[in-house]
C-alpha cells in the first residue's frame, strides 16, 4: 500500500513510504489543506483515535502530530471543544506583477505581547463555585445600585488581604472600588484637577494610556529619569508644578527594576514635605520569584500614598475590578468622582470575588499561576543562554516579563523579523516617555501571554528572529 486517505471534508493523502515518516506525512497533509482552504477556520478534526482507524495507522501517530501542529499554531484544542483548525490568515494566489513584500498584518499566530496573563488559565471551575456561594447568600440589596465605594463584603477581604500579601494599610472605609487601574486613574485625574493640580510626573518607561489619560484631564505629565535603581524620585523636588507622581514601585513597567529602598524614602520625603500625592501602580506585585515580595510603598506613609492594585493580572482582564486605598482626606473627593452610585462593577461580581478571596481559592490560584510563570521565566533564560548567548536579559525577578538587551539598530529589526514569523511583540521605545534622556534597543517580552500549548512554538519562533 502506497497511499492512505481520510476524508471529512477534505481529502488527506498520506505517502507512508515517504522519507519522512507517517507523522509528518500527516502534519504535511493537514497544513496543505489549510492552506489551501480545504479545512476551513474553526473546522472540528475527527478525535486521534478516529483519525488513526480511518488511515489505518497507530492512534499516538495521529495525537503527536495533532500536538505539534497545536504548537505551531495551525490547531486549537480545547477540552470539550475538540481539536479545530485555527484562525489564520488564507492563502491567495499569486498575480502576475507581485506587490513588494511587506509583514502579514493578519493575526498573529504567536503573541508574546507584554501586560497579560495566560487567558486560558482562568480558574473557571473554582470562580463559579464562588459564584453560587455568593449568589445565595447575596442580600437583597446587592440588587440596587449599589454604595459608590463598591460591596462592603469586598472592600472587607480586600483589607485584610491586602494586608497581609502585600503590607498595605487598609480599612474598609479607605477602599473604593473601580472597574481596573485605567478607570481608578481616570478618578484621580479627576480628583487632581479639582485640587487644581498642574503636574502629574510620571516614570521616563511606562505605558502610554496612563500618561494620555493624566494630560486629557489637564494634567502635565513631566518625566523622572530612570536607571539600574529604578525612577531617581531624588528628582520630584525640582519638580516645582508637580502635585503628583504615579510610581510602579514594586517592578517598574516594563524595566523591571524595583525602586531602591533610599529612592522609596525620597519619593515619600517629596511628599510630606510639599503635600503632593503618590499614585502606586502594584500591578504584579503577587508575582515575585527569586526572593520575598517587595512590599507596597503606600505602608511607608497611607496618608501620601494610593495603591492602585487589580485582578487583571492575577485573574484576567475581562473581570474588570480593580481598588484604591486612598488617603483618608481624598475618600470623599474620590467617591464624589465616582458618582452617586456604583454604576462601574457588577455588585455579583464584586460578591464572588469576595468569595473567591475569603475561600482561599484566590491565594490558590495565584500559587499556581507564580510556579507556572516562574518555570516559563527558567525555559526563557534557559534557551536564551543556549541558542542566543549574546543576549542579556533583564527584569526577571518578578511579574510575567523580561527585557532583552539588543545591539543598536537591532529592536527595530527583530521587530520586523518577527512580524514575518507571525510573532507578535513589543520594542522598548513604545513605552518611552517622549522627553526621557535614556535611550535603549530592547524587546520586553510577555512570556505569561501564551497558553501552555503555544508555549513551547512560540518560545522557538521568538529564538529564530532574535540576533
Amino acid at each position: 500500500m502506497t497511499d492512505q486517505r481520510a476524508t471529512f471534508g477534505a481529502d488527506l493523502h498520506i505517502d507512508p513510504t515517504g522519507a519522512t515518516g507517517l507523522r509528518a506525512g500527516l502534519m504535511d497533509a493537514l497544513r496543505e489543506a489549510v492552506r489551501t482552504g480545504r479545512l476551513a477556520p474553526g473546522t472540528r478534526l475527527p478525535s486521534s483515535r478516529t483519525l488513526a482507524a480511518d488511515l489505518g495507522i497507530a492512534r499516538n501517530t495521529v495525537a503527536d502530530a495533532y500536538a505539534e501542529l497545536v504548537a505551531e499554531g495551525w490547531l486549537t484544542a480545547r477540552q470539550g471543544s475538540g481539536t479545530r483548525v485555527a484562525r489564520r490568515a488564507e492563502s491567495r494566489p499569486a498575480t502576475a506583477k507581485a506587490p513588494r513584500p511587506r509583514p502579514p498584518r493578519t493575526a498573529p499566530a504567536y503573541s508574546l505581547m507584554p501586560g497579560s496573563p495566560d487567558l486560558a488559565t482562568f480558574p473557571r471551575a473554582e470562580w463559579l463555585k464562588a459564584a453560587r456561594r455568593a449568589l445565595s447568600a447575596a442580600p437583597n440589596d446587592a440588587f440596587g445600585y449599589g454604595d459608590p465605594r463598591g460591596r462592603i463584603e469586598l472592600r472587607t477581604v480586600l483589607a485584610e488581604y491586602l494586608a497581609r500579601a502585600r503590607g498595605v494599610y487598609a480599612d474598609p472605609e479607605r477602599i473604593v472600588v473601580c472597574a481596573g487601574f485605567v478607570h481608578g486613574l481616570m478618578l484621580l485625574g479627576k480628583v487632581l484637577r479639582g485640587r487644581r493640580v498642574r503636574e502629574a510626573a510620571v516614570e521616563s518607561y511606562g505605558l502610554d494610556v496612563h500618561t494620555r489619560l493624566l494630560t486629557e484631564a489637564g494634567l502635565r505629565t513631566p518625566c523622572l529619569p530612570l536607571d539600574h535603581l529604578g525612577s531617581r524620585t531624588g528628582e520630584l523636588h525640582t519638580l516645582r508644578g508637580a502635585g503628583a507622581v504615579l510610581l510602579t514601585p514594586a517592578h517598574q513597567f516594563p524595566t523591571g527594576v524595583p525602586l531602591h529602598p533610599d529612592r522609596r524614602a525620597a519619593a515619600v520625603d517629596w511628599a510630606r514635605s510639599t503635600g503632593g500625592l503618590i499614585l502606586e501602580d502594584d500591578y504584579d506585585g503577587e508575582f515575585r520569584y527569586d526572593r520575598q515580595p517587595v512590599g507596597a510603598l503606600q505602608g511607608l506613609d497611607p496618608e501620601h500614598v494610593v495603591y492602585l492594585g487589580t485582578a487583571s493580572k492575577s485573574l484576567a482582564p475581562g473581570v474588570r475590578l480593580g481598588w484604591m486605598v486612598v488617603p483618608r482626606n481624598l475618600v470623599g473627593e474620590v467617591t464624589a468622582a465616582k458618582g452617586l452610585s456604583d454604576w462601574s462593577s457588577s455588585a455579583l461580581d464584586q460578591l464572588t470575588l469576595a468569595e473567591f478571596l475569603a475561600s482561599g481559592a484566590y491565594d490558590r490560584h495565584v500559587r499556581s499561576m507564580r510556579l507556572r510563570y516562574r518555570n516559563r521565566r527558567d525555559q526563557l533564560v534557559a534557551a536564551l543562554a543556549e541558542r542566543a548567548p549574546a543576549i542579556r536579559v533583564s527584569g526577571i525577578a518578578a511579574g510575567m516579563h523580561a527585557v532583552l538587551e539588543l545591539p543598536e539598530g537591532g529592536e527595530a529589526e527583530v521587530i520586523r523579523a518577527a512580524a514575518w514569523q507571525g510573532l507578535a511583540v513589543e520594542g522598548l521605545a513604545h513605552f518611552r516617555h517622549p522627553d526621557a534622556e535614556l535611550r535603549r534597543e530592547a524587546l520586553v517580552i510577555g512570556y505569561g501571554t501564551p497558553t501552555d500549548s503555544a508555549w513551547a512554538g512560540t518560545l522557538d519562533a521568538l529564538l529564530r528572529v532574535l540576533p
